[in-house]
């Protein structure tokens, strides 16, 4: 939902109505908070229903355990994404660059000693998540109280914030919409693994590749949220061109550098597994698959930065429309015919993922190339101007 600022607040900063980034991001947050508390609820009977769907009742358990010590975490992280788009659509990468480099510091020991030395295990892990979030947002908002840089788009709470909210609600459901329904995708598939036999070894080696494609995720992602920065900019401001400009250079530098992620991977595919653990059956199922995700991790790459695109350019709704089809028409049902059917157990399920990612690419692609950008810019304009 966060990432309807990308929207709002890049042409809002592009058209140069400052003002209005600051009653954006405050109608956010207050619409943000109140969908943590339902979000707490779910989290607290996570154990019932993963259950319910057939899943493993120690996993379950351990889940719910990792889940309600993470409920705190909720209410920092949703204000801590806010900010990030507040600050990103002004172009101020270094504040938050510096403000993750000490929370990074911070974080590794506090998490260290709530894991082993403390032995509170998973609850200790989601314990410090929370801390971090709460230190990130802190850190951030003194920078955003004391700056300069952050005057032009301060304002005071009004009654216009509220008004706002309606608005910032028409970008957030497809904008969340979008992003849920391809996360869901894979946390579909590794809850349906949990359905094989040898549930353990075939839901954690499909964990490890979600880490491990997650891990790599946010590379593209920051080329995405620059692209989203640059073409919403661009379209508040009325330069088409240079948003066409923005496109072209984030996807070259995302091809560029995924080549290099994949070389790295596969290369390290013989050890990669003892990273996660020392059990030899572990480690050699995590080489065979290695090479679906190197697929997984290109892919990615490039829809992670067409997805950019598409936030900063508003048509959240039609990438919404695009992910529905190509992970819950295609890559999740044939996801269950290679795992089920043809018996290939993880293999297959990732496999599926592969081939919705696949479609999705070349969706987005197609979207982003036939989209009329002198009419984005226009509509753009039209919308930050309104009233």
């Amino acid at each position: 939902m966060a990432s309807a600022l990308e929207t709002l607040c890049g042409q809002a900063y592009g058209a140069g109505q400052y003002k209005k980034l600051g009653t954006y991001t405050y109608a956010a947050i207050i619409s943000l908070l109140l969908v943590c508390f339902p979000i707490s609820i779910l989290w607290i009977y996570i154990d019932k229903l993963l259950i319910l769907l057939g899943q493993d009742p120690l996993i379950s358990a351990e889940a719910r355990k990792f889940s309600v010590w993470l409920i705190p975490t909720l209410f920092p992280y949703a204000s801590l994404q806010l900010i990030i788009r507040y600050l990103l659509s002004q172009s101020l990468i270094l504040p938050m660059l510096w403000s993750s480099v000490a929370v990074l510091l911070i974080h590794v020991p506090i998490c260290w000693t709530l894991v082993f030395k403390l032995g509170f295990g998973t609850a200790g892990a989601a314990l410090a998540i929370g801390i971090s979030y709460t230190f990130n947002v802190i850190f951030l908002g003194i920078y955003l109280y004391h700056s300069e840089s952050c005057e032009r788009t301060r304002v005071t709470f009004s009654g216009e914030i509220f008004i706002s909210i309606k608005e910032f609600i028409q970008f957030a459901i497809p904008s969340a919409v979008m992003i849920c329904l391809e996360w869901w995708s894979y946390e579909i598939v590794v809850l349906l693994s949990g359905l094989l036999a040898n549930p353990q070894l075939e839901t954690s080696v499909l964990s490890i590749c979600l880490i491990v494609g997650a891990l790599h995720y946010y590379i593209p992602y920051s080329f995405g949220a620059a692209a989203s920065t640059r073409v919403s900019n661009e379209l508040g401001a009325g330069n088409p061109q240079a948003a066409k400009t923005a496109i072209l250079s984030a996807l070259a530098l995302g091809v560029v550098e995924v080549i290099i992620a994949i070389t790295v991977l596969f290369c390290s595919r013989s050890v990669l597994g003892y990273v996660f653990g020392n059990e030899k059956e572990l480690v050699d199922y995590v080489k065979d698959i290695t090479l679906l995700l190197c697929f997984t991790l290109f892919a990615d790459a490039i829809q992670a930065i067409l997805s950019g695109v598409s936030r900063g350019s508003g048509w959240q709704h039609i990438g919404a429309y695009i992910n529905l089809g190509s992970y819950y028409l295609i890559g999740i049902p044939m996801a269950l015919v290679l795992g089920f059917l043809l018996n290939l157990k993880g293999k297959g399920l990732w496999s599926g993922l592969i081939i919705g990612s696949i479609v999705q690419c070349v969706l987005l692609t197609l979207v982003t190339c036939s989209t009329n950008w002198e009419k984005q810019a226009t509509k753009a304009r039209e919308r930050v101007f309104v009233g």
